[in-house]
């Protein structure tokens, strides 16, 4: 029996993803405008949460204490602006209530009205600029000592001026007060801002139950042979640890004793238990079926698997997108429009309509809310934030953002052979019958009966093309030819086409050249030394492989091959998938060659492989994707690393990466072009015909607008 390279991979299918990417998010969406403190504090928190979960080095009890504190701080973030919204709102009542223009409205300034009650309804609206204006000032303040005004600074702008042009007429300037505007104004920020937070954790709430997916504690085998449960910071590489039925694995680890169903959906969405066996790896979080394991730990904080997909998934939300770049250009240029646009609308309704100060600050203030360039600051980050968790959830794991939006581009993908379309291991892909008086099952479970004694490959992979099995007899292995033994009182011989020639057993089937022609490895069974058939076999096709392949080129994206392999055997598998082009004889540092040829025709390229023996030809493309990582995810010359050993991932990916780019280009032209409309109708455009804005009602439109925009970025849906 001929021998034939191939790969094994072991292949335990996990991905994880964290809250930190909910965290991460916010920070990202607080740096767009939010108070500088809650950023600082939320990553903090993040950090907290997975060193709680057992994911980093912090273990003391103060740092625990401390870490909880964080916690609930985050907690505190999301019902800050909610709180101030309620109380705001309830002092806006009577503000509204002793409002001499409303008063006069409704008729009742006569009745209602009473000495000093402008000065009553200053007080409360002091205390609804000052309390839940307080994150829009603070903000102010961040803004302008970065030299970066933004939303924070036009709304803290408008309402700063509201305020204390109001105030000077309660204190004896001519002109009306703008307090209940002021008021409303407030109260629909917090609003907007409160349904917006909402929106924004709301996108990674699923991820929120990976802090839980941890134990708390790990049943450690002591050397006495005693057990002991110990928390989890106080395990170390080479501990052996019991898991029991129906408990969550501590550790990442390998499995030296026990036979059980693992059960990985929060890891890799596939609800199907897997089977795990002595020798098996496991993946810290997963759930322990029906039976005990006994696993050595392998990998434990930083090592973990978990902490090095939140590593991957931090480096994909600190990398900036290119998108990002225009919007953040977009919204500086906005913020000073609104600016200029506040004060020439002050100006010419003052000075060239000779409208009255109350009216001229009226419309200036309109202007300034209603043109906050808030939705258009938040309209990428969100969208990167819920890609970047989605796509972790699905085991994409993006290390490089701009490498991932320029996957929407591609128009070649270059496959690896050997574990990435294949999966490394042989397998029976054709049985021929030689003779009249044997079928094909029999055939295959006497050569699996003789086979299973054997160790190697192509010996396992014969062995495994039949369920049932026969005892043997006189087992005896035949040295670079095959293997013999007797099965059911007969002689049985699988051998290769050496041992033919060597015995003079003549072949004259006609079948056996195509096969040998694919690069398939055929053997032969002889039954009493009589041949009666032979059994081809080739590194099996991944069933999703076609799948895939049939995908991308409904994409107009060209799939290529490259291979170490023989034409023959290359040209086998290209026509087995319907490839457009396959590469044969390929040396692994000539891989890199090839890519860039492809390059050369001027297209985008991708490269996918196992991310080892593949890494020149990974750096070199236009988009580096390591497949198949299982739990070694550290790749670092790979852009997007793919967790599971599925082709099918890869169209996950480009589906994915237009998706997103859609997203962001909608939420970039709703931003932008509802400010085009709204700037307009604010300034007074159309005063003539009796349209006017509030600065409340263009607060609500404002809010509306980024309310808008986070919900659409939740939108984002991968089909896999």
């Amino acid at each position: 029996m001929s021998e034939h390279e191939h790969t094994t991979k072991d292949e335990p299918e996990s991905k994880l993803t964290q809250d930190e990417v909910a965290k991460k998010a916010y920070a990202i969406y607080v740096k767009e405008g939010r108070p500088q403190g809650h950023a600082d504090q939320n990553w903090s928190d993040a950090e907290a949460q997975l060193q709680h979960a057992g994911a980093t080095k912090t273990d003391h009890p103060e740092h625990q204490a401390e870490h909880m504190g964080h916690h609930d701080h985050h907690a505190h973030m999301a019902a800050d602006f909610r709180k101030r919204f309620w109380i705001s709102l309830v002092l806006t009542l009577p503000i509204l209530a002793l409002s001499p223009l409303l008063q006069t409205l409704v008729g009742l300034r006569e009745t209602v009205g009473f000495p000093g009650d402008l000065y009553v309804l200053f007080g409360f609206s002091s205390a609804v600029f000052w309390y839940g204006g307080w994150p829009f000032l603070q903000g102010l303040t961040t803004e302008i000592k970065s030299l970066k005004p933004g939303m924070m600074t036009l709304v803290a702008v408008a309402i700063t001026t509201a305020y204390l042009y109001s105030s000077a007429v309660v204190f004896g300037l001519t002109g009306k007060v703008f307090f209940w505007e002021l008021a409303t104004l407030v109260d629909i920020m917090l609003l907007g801002h409160w349904i917006e937070m909402r929106s924004v954790m709301g996108a990674s709430k699923a991820l929120e139950e990976l802090a839980k997916l941890m134990p708390s504690d790990a049943h450690k085998l002591m050397h006495d042979g005693s057990v002991k449960d110990v928390p989890l910071s106080e395990l170390a590489v080479d501990d052996k640890v019991l898991v029991k039925p129906g408990e969550k694995v501590p550790a990442d680890g390998a499995i030296i004793e026990g036979e059980s169903s693992v059960n990985e959906a929060m890891l890799t969405g596939e609800s199907t238990p897997v089977a795990k066996a002595s020798g098996g790896k496991v993946i810290g979080g997963s759930i322990n079926g029906e039976g005990a394991l006994t696993i050595e730990v392998k990998g434990t904080g930083k090592d973990s698997f978990l902490s090095q997909v939140i590593d991957l998934v931090k480096q994909a939300q600190e990398s900036k997108s290119k998108t990002q770049n225009l919007a953040d250009t977009a919204a500086m240029w906005l913020t000073l429009i609104a600016l200029v646009s506040g004060a020439g609308t002050f100006l010419i309704w003052l000075l060239f309509m000779e409208r009255d100060l109350a009216f001229a600050i009226e419309r200036a203030v309109t202007v300034m809310v209603i043109t906050c360039p808030h939705a258009l600051g938040l309209a990428v980050p969100l969208v990167v934030a819920v890609s970047t968790a989605l796509a972790a959830s699905h085991g994409l794991l993006i290390r490089n953002r701009a490498a991932f939006e320029g996957a929407r581009k591609l128009r070649a993908v270059i496959f690896d052979k050997t574990g990435t379309l294949t999966e490394g291991r042989f397998g029976v892909t054709d049985t021929l019958l030689l003779a009249q008086d044997i079928d094909e099952e029999t055939l295959r479970k006497y050569a699996a009966s003789v086979d299973v004694n054997s160790e190697h490959p192509i010996a396992k992979a014969i062995a495994e093309s039949s369920e049932e099995k026969l005892p043997v007899e006189n087992f005896k292995s035949i040295p670079g030819k095959g293997a013999q033994g007797r099965v059911d009182g007969k002689e049985i011989q699988v051998v290769s086409p050496g041992y033919l020639r060597e015995q003079h057993i003549d072949l004259a089937d006609k079948r056996v050249e195509p096969l040998q022609a694919q690069g398939k490895t055929v053997v032969f069974v002889l039954v009493d030394a009589q041949l009666k058939g032979a059994l081809a076999l080739a590194d099996i096709v991944r069933p999703e492989a076609k799948e895939a392949i049939d995908a991308l080129k409904a994409m107009d994206i060209r799939c290529m091959m490259l291979t170490g392999d023989n034409k023959a055997t290359a040209k086998w598998v290209s026509d087995q998938l319907g490839l457009d082009e396959y590469f044969a004889e390929v040396l692994p540092q000539d891989k890199a060659a090839k890519v860039k040829e492809v390059q050369a025709r001027g297209v985008l390229v991708a490269m996918t492989g196992d991310g080892v023996n593949d890494a020149p030809a990974l750096a070199q493309a236009d988009v580096g994707i390591a497949i198949g990582a299982g739990s070694d995810v550290a790749v670092e010359t790979a852009d997007i690393v793919l967790v599971r050993s599925n082709p099918l991932d890869v169209v996950a990916i480009v589906q994915l990466s237009r998706a997103t780019y859609r997203k962001m280009i909608q939420n970039l032209v709703w931003a932008t072009g509802y400010n085009v409309v709204a700037i307009p109708l604010a300034a007074g455009a159309l005063y003539a015909w009796g349209v006017v804005l509030s600065p409340a009602l263009g607060a609500a439109l404002m809010a509306a607008s980024t309310v808008i925009v986070a919900i659409n970025a939740r939108l984002l849906r991968l089909k896999k």
